[in-house]
């Protein structure tokens, strides 16, 4: 899977499920204070990358992920 297959999915998600506008999904937008991911949408996230890319994320990845572009990276890093 190419980081723009994985984009396009997370990008997906984002607009639809959780309410992002479009316009702030960018490499270097903050999840949180950018992209306004709050606590509970982390639960919505986690259970997206199982059924979408095939693999367990715990909570405390997505801790260390501060920004759409390094959330997408560790994404490609999992699925090789």
């Amino acid at each position: 899977m190419t980081i723009n297959e994985i984009q396009e999915k997370v990008n997906a998600f984002l607009t639809e499920e959780l309410e992002i506008n479009p316009d702030l999904i960018m490499p270097e937008a903050r999840l949180k204070e950018d992209m306004g991911v709050d606590s509970l949408e982390i639960v919505d996230v986690i259970v997206f990358v199982d059924e979408a890319f095939g693999f367990k994320m715990k909570p405390e990845d997505f801790k260390q992920l501060a920004t759409y572009g390094q959330f997408c990276d560790f994404i490609a890093q999992k699925v090789g």
